[in-house]
């Protein structure tokens, strides 16, 4: 058996979109590589025949990372451009290029050329699509202007590339760039006759949309902005023969998701926000589209319907909610691992999936259901389940489990309060000697509305293999114990700190064998802001590494991508209703206490905790003489630890590592 190594993730298998075919004799899904020599992911589409539960690679350009079923036989698949391709489309000629390939043999073909950058596409007949893609309204679209006018438009926009004009927040996005004046819209094609038309307004921001069985109608979930974006979202049908679209909602809600139950009922996840605000769990909702009546079919339910569980070992979207036969599926977050559930239009909710872990994408066909999944400490792989038989169908990671050393977390709940029982973990060095004494890591997840669990975290397993013991834990705020548990506005750095150096002490108390002298702290996002807070308010640790973190709620709150709303929700404050609330909750205000050596890592292109809430920090601990080193990656942004480019990723935990291993061994 061999250590864990610091660039293993790159012989890791990731799946995503596993999706039956029609008939649903077959599933195709994608398998994601690493090439870390060539820094970059390899993508490629496989086939699974649900029959004889075997698969087998189908295409290998290493860049399929989304598909389509066009009917039983034959997929279709965007492919990705060429430089060409991108020097084509800077001179205005925008197109998304569709190949088809069939399932039994052959080579690809080229099927449907959409003059458009498409984000999302769906089949409505043999020559008609539906599809969204980026618009920018402050641009003139080059199909309706004659050659003359777009020479013009072309000139104008090489000549505003030296410019950046903000008229609305969210300004930017993580992950998107500058997207003032920007929408994702909503547009039929038909491909014979090469017409386009736009369904929704160029205002309008799509969100998702679905199909109803028939293909006749259309549920479109999004936005309009006036200035700033909404925390609310409206429902529509539109009816694709008589182009016509009909807002659905009366009240407001936040719509996640929606889709046809049957063909003229939707059944839509949304969350009021009334009681417990952004972070509220979601309810689940009907829409007779004939009598317009709407109908919460989950009044009591309390549960979040989503996967939140934790890991630096998934690459690529999946699908968490679909229909099928009259129930919608969909996955909650419940304790620390993640399950596959269906509920009817009456609301009756049944669980199919219960295994301990992370459920991370489904399919389902006349109740045949496929899931990616990560069982307790196993990295992804495929598994079917009908009739109550659950199989596991896929075996690409199963190799780690007999030539590498993976640890097992052991789980300790504790009682902070009364009635507050907080789940965590602890994972010993891979070659535990009870005679040793070892330093120790405490990780700290982000969110902070999300958990941690037993699945594998590469970043975890590496430092047990290193000789750390990591401990873990889901205070006050986490996923998977209801709206009251996970509340924390205007609490941050309060009770949830407090659940975390309970569960310190907890830990050093019942574990002998870790050095109390020598434990650091880390985390991301909400992890990062909490490591900020701690080494404010103790000295305990010996030193810490702040990823992607928050230091500044007033200055967060005016320059990130959400935080003028979720500045002042989680912090019930705003700079001119209660400023000092913002700062009193600011771990830059504590900076002078300071004591810990310090680690500051963040990513350039993070809209999400941006780069300044970093710099703020690691300039105090600076001025006030604290040891501090930050360390920003260029190009990336807030999932570097998750999707960053695989040398940033090596880079990233070995600056953790090596931070940790100058101060506590």
């Amino acid at each position: 058996m061999n250590n864990i190594k610091i660039d293993d993730f790159a012989k890791y298998k990731f799946l995503s979109g596993v999706k039956h075919s029609p008939d649903g004799k077959y599933a195709c899904y994608i398998v994601h590589e690493t090439d870390l020599e060539e820094n970059k992911y390899l993508s490629n589409l496989w086939i699974l025949d649900n029959e004889k539960k075997n698969s087998c690679r189908f295409t290998s350009c290493d860049n399929e990372r989304s598909f389509l079923w066009l009917d039983n036989e034959n997929i279709i698949f965007p492919a990705v451009r060429d430089a060409k391709d991108k020097e084509k489309k800077e001179s205005g000629e925008e197109f998304t290029q569709y190949y088809k390939i069939n399932i039994h043999g052959g080579e690809a073909v080229k099927y449907l050329r959409v003059p458009r950058d498409v984000n999302s596409l769906k089949v409505i007949g043999e020559d008609t699509f539906m599809f969204t893609s980026e618009y920018d309204f402050n641009q003139k679209e080059l199909s309706l202007l004659n050659e003359e006018e777009k020479v013009k438009e072309l000139k104008a926009r090489k000549e505003e590339k030296d410019y950046e004009v903000l008229e609305e927040i969210p300004f930017w996005s993580n992950g998107g760039g500058f997207v003032s004046k920007k929408r994702n819209r909503l547009y039929i094609y038909n491909s014979a006759s090469m017409e386009i038309q736009a369904v929704t307004e160029e205002n309008f921001n799509v969100d998702t949309f679905n199909l109803n069985g028939d293909k006749t109608k259309a549920v479109i979930i999004g936005y309009s902005i006036e200035h700033k974006m909404p925390l609310f979202n409206d429902i529509f049908v539109y009816d694709i023969e008589n182009r016509k679209l009909e807002k659905l909602n009366k009240e407001e809600l936040s719509h996640y998701y929606a889709d046809f139950i049957k063909n003229n009922k939707i059944i839509f996840i949304a969350s009021a926000m009334r009681d417990y605000g952004i972070n509220e769990n979601e309810k689940i909702y009907t829409i007779d589209l004939i009598s317009k009546e709407t109908s919460c079919i989950t009044p009591d339910f309390d549960t979040a319907i989503t996967n939140s569980v934790g890991s630096d070992c998934r690459f690529g979207g999946s699908a968490l909610s679909q229909i099928d036969n009259n129930y919608l599926y969909f996955v909650t977050t419940e304790g620390e691992s993640s399950f596959l559930n269906r509920i009817d239009e009456s609301g009756n909710i049944e669980k199919l999936v219960s295994d301990e872990g992370s459920v991370d994408g489904i399919s389902v066909k006349n109740g045949h259901i496929l899931y990616v999944a990560m069982k307790k400490s196993t990295l992804q792989e495929l598994y079917s389940k009908e009739y109550n038989i659950e199989q596991q169908v896929t075996d690409f990671n199963g190799w780690i489990y007999d030539e590498l050393k993976v640890g097992q977390p052991e789980k300790i709940v504790i009682e902070t309060e009364p009635g507050v029982l907080i789940d965590g973990w602890l994972l010993k060095p891979v070659d535990f000697d009870e005679n040793k004494k070892y330093p120790a890591i405490l990780d700290i997840h982000g969110g902070p509305k999300t958990v941690y669990g037993t699945v594998f975290v590469h970043e975890m397993q590496y430092w047990a293999n290193e000789g750390y013991a990591v401990f873990f834990c889901n205070p006050r705020g986490s996923d998977g114990k209801g709206n009251e548990f996970a509340d924390i506005r205007g609490k941050y750095g309060t009770i949830d700190y407090d659940d975390i150096m309970k569960f310190t002490d907890e830990i050093l108390r019942r574990y002998s064998f870790i050095d109390s002298e020598k434990v650091g702290v880390t985390g991301g996002s909400y992890g990062g802001f909490m490591t900020n807070w701690i080494i404010g308010h103790t000295d305990r640790f010996k030193a810490a590494a702040s990823q992607r973190s928050i230091s500044n709620w007033i200055s967060m709150y005016s320059t990130t991508d959400i935080g003028y709303f979720f500045a002042e929700d989680q912090v019930s404050a705003t700079p001119w209703s209660n400023q000092e609330k913002l700062w009193d909750n600011s771990p830059l205000k504590y900076a002078d206490k300071v004591k810990t050596p310090t680690l500051f890592l963040h990513s350039e292109e993070d809209y999400r905790c941006w780069l300044v809430e970093g710099i703020q920090m690691f300039t105090a601990l600076k001025y006030h003489g604290v040891e501090s080193r930050m360390c920003m990656f260029r190009g990336e942004n807030h999932e570097l630890s998750r999707s960053g480019k695989p040398k940033h990723r090596v880079r990233r935990l070995k600056e953790i590592t090596q931070w940790f291993d100058k101060y506590l061994k």
